[in-house]
């Protein structure tokens, strides 16, 4: 993200320790931040500014306002190409662009055609979340990201209709009972065509490989500073790839889990409570409440799973990369949000 701001000194990846889970959950914070949304095109240019000073020595050390513009350049520019993410699909509003989808799909007693509507809606948002953040060393064919997506609308439907149809049919449980589990099949549908559809996006990058790169040394480091020498590609890893994407895909489900289960059970309750049954109107709002409350504070667990600039033994990818690691013996790539 700000290796395309001009200068030669390093910037420091966080504020935060990214090597523990809770470094990174106060780390994806920030990235998920809607506040960050409200910055001007204005505000980002003084920001690429503030940080560009910061690279060139004219600020010698981290400040809050520094620190603010990086969480402003994070949260907005792809960490690949150094350009803006478009609005709806950047991380800071992910919980925005989720809600009115998750709403429709956790609305209770959808039939056949509902059901349908809101599962095709959800998996159109992931392509275009999915496609917007990945990895840009290997870019998509628009035939790719045709066929990933009739591909993941395919298996979301399929499933939500097929779990639709299966569990009236099963007689051993109670009413109640029946009740939950239908309230938890769009889980089930999101949860496995959500991964699904992380594979299936960025298949290409599995089949062709992402960049890796040398972990810098204190002399890498030293070097780009003095002389603006950037860290070359060391080849692409098909070995990369398939360990970035698979992490990927598990911090969707990571996310969905909590998102799609705790909002239906805890309506259930309500529903059966005379307060509610009294105030029918107000299962909607409340409905909304339970799931933008839940999802805030679900993205940065989810997505703190994982580191998103990755370093790997060199050894444990292709041959190629052993005798070209850096310090430590490791090689680093950007695994994708």
């Amino acid at each position: 993200m700000s290796a395309s701001i001009p200068g030669g000194r390093e910037l420091p990846v966080s504020r935060y320790d990214l090597t523990t889970y809770w470094g990174r959950v106060r780390h994806s914070a920030d990235l998920s931040d809607p506040r960050t949304l409200l910055v001007s095109g204005a505000g980002l240019e003084d920001a690429k500014h503030l940080l560009a000073s910061f690279k060139q020595g004219q600020i010698r050390s981290m400040t809050p306002e520094l620190w603010n513009a990086k969480k402003i350049i994070d949260s907005t520019l792809h960490p690949d190409t150094g350009q803006p993410v478009f609005l709806p699909f950047r991380m800071s509003c992910f919980v925005l662009s989720n809600l009115v989808v998750t709403a429709g799909m956790l609305t209770p007693g959808l039939k056949t055609r509902g059901t349908l509507l809101w599962q095709i809606t959800n998996q159109s948002l992931n392509v275009a979340i999915n496609n917007a953040n990945a990895n840009k060393s290997t870019p998509l064919s628009t035939s790719t990201i045709v066929k990933s997506y009739c591909l993941a609308v395919s298996a979301s439907c399929s499933v939500a209709l097929g779990l639709n149809a299966i569990v009236p049919r099963l007689r051993s449980l109670s009413p109640g009972a029946k009740t939950v589990l239908t309230r938890l099949v769009p889980f089930a549908a999101v949860a496995s065509a959500g991964a699904l559809n992380v594979f299936l996006m960025r298949g290409e990058e599995i089949r062709q490989g992402i960049d890796v790169y040398r972990v810098p040394s204190e002399e890498d480091r030293l070097l780009k500073e003095t002389e603006g020498k950037e860290i070359e590609s060391l080849g692409r890893s098909r070995k990369a790839a398939t360990l970035a994407v698979g992490e990927t895909a598990l911090s969707r489900v990571f996310n969905a889990t909590p998102i799609m289960v705790l909002p239906p059970l805890i309506l259930v309750r309500l529903q059966r409570t005379e307060w509610l049954k009294k105030r029918p109107r107000l299962t909607l709002p409340l409905n909304l409440g339970l799931i933008l409350t839940t999802s805030i504070f679900a993205l940065p667990l989810a997505l703190a799973a994982f580191p998103q600039r990755q370093a790997v033994e060199a050894r444990s990818l292709e041959e190629q990369f052993w005798d070209q690691a850096g310090e430590e013996g490791r090689v680093e790539f950007n695994r994708g949000i």
